[in-house]
C-alpha cells in the first residue's frame, strides 16, 4: 500500500514535469508565432511604409515637372495679362493724343509758309513805297507795252482816297506779318484769327479792284504790283483753307531749332 502510494506520487511529479514542460513549449510557440505575427505585421508596416514611400515618392517626382509646367504656364498667363493690360492702357493714351492733336489748329508747315510769304510782300512793298516816292525807274520792268511799271505807278489809280497804293500795300504787309507770325496763329484770342480771315477778304478784294485798274482802265500791268497781287492771294488761299480745315483754333507750337531728345 505504501508502495502503490510512492509509485503514484511519483507517477503525479513525472506528469507535472510533462506538463509544465508541454506548457513551456506550448508558451514558445505562442511566444514564437506573435513574434513571427509581429514580425511579419512589422514587416508588413515596413513594406507599407516602403510602399508609401515609394508611392510619394512617386508622385513626388511626378508633381516636379507638373508644378514647372505650372509655373510656365502661370508666368505665360501673367506675361499676357501685363500686355494685354498694357495695351488696355495703351488705348486711352492714343485715344487722348488723337483728341488732343484733334483739338489743336494749322500745323507748323502752314505758319511758317505764310509767315515768309507776308515777309517777301513787305519786301516788295517797301521798295515800291521808295521807288514811289523817289520817283525813282523800277529795276528791271519795262517802261512800253503791256508790262509798263511807271505808267501804273504814276496813273490817276495808284492813288485811292488820296493815299498812295504803295503805302496802302506797306501798312498790309506789315499788318499780314504779325498776324502770320507763329504767335499770332497760336494765340488763344479767337479776335486775332477772326481779323486775319477778315484782313485776307478785304486784300483780296482790294487785290481784284487793282487787276481791273491796271488791265480795264490803265491798259497796263506792273510785275512788282503783280508779285504783290500773287503773294495776297496764296495767302488768302491759306488762310482761308486753314479755317475750313481747322476752324479758329490757336496753331499747332513749333521751334526754329527743335530741341533733341533725351538719351
Amino acid at each position: 500500500m505504501t508502495a502503490s502510494k510512492s509509485s503514484r506520487a511519483r507517477n503525479a511529479r513525472v506528469g507535472a514535469q510533462a506538463a509544465a514542460r508541454n506548457a513551456a513549449k506550448g508558451g514558445t510557440t505562442v511566444k514564437t508565432g506573435s513574434a513571427a505575427r509581429s514580425g511579419s505585421a512589422t514587416g508588413s508596416g515596413g513594406a507599407a511604409a516602403s510602399g508609401g514611400a515609394a508611392r510619394n515618392g512617386g508622385a513626388a517626382g511626378n508633381g516636379g515637372p507638373g508644378t514647372a509646367t505650372r509655373d510656365r504656364d502661370g508666368r505665360d498667363q501673367v506675361r499676357t495679362g501685363a500686355a494685354r493690360n498694357g495695351a488696355a492702357a495703351r488705348t486711352p493714351r492714343t485715344a487722348e493724343v488723337r483728341d488732343e492733336v484733334a483739338e489743336r489748329g494749322p500745323a507748323p508747315w502752314l505758319q511758317i509758309t505764310t509767315l515768309v510769304l507776308a515777309l517777301a510782300g513787305l519786301g516788295v512793298s517797301i521798295y515800291l513805297t521808295i521807288a514811289h516816292f523817289t520817283e525813282s525807274s523800277l529795276a528791271g520792268c519795262s517802261e512800253s507795252g503791256l508790262v509798263n511799271c511807271t505808267k501804273v505807278t504814276t496813273s490817276a489809280e495808284s492813288y485811292v482816297f488820296g493815299i498812295p497804293v504803295a503805302v496802302l500795300g506797306l501798312a498790309f504787309f506789315v499788318f499780314a506779318v504779325a498776324i502770320m507770325s507763329p504767335w499770332a496763329w497760336q494765340s488763344p484770342r479767337r479776335e486775332i484769327h477772326l481779323a486775319r480771315l477778315a484782313s485776307m477778304v478785304l486784300g483780296i478784294g482790294f487785290v481784284l479792284y487793282l487787276i481791273y485798274a491796271e488791265l480795264i482802265i490803265i491798259g497796263s500791268i506792273c510785275l512788282y504790283c503783280t508779285s504783290v497781287h500773287a503773294i495776297t492771294f496764296v495767302l488768302f488761299v491759306l488762310t482761308v483753307f486753314a479755317a475750313a480745315a481747322w476752324g479758329l483754333k490757336p496753331g499747332v507750337p513749333w521751334k526754329l531749332i527743335p530741341s533733341r531728345p533725351s538719351g
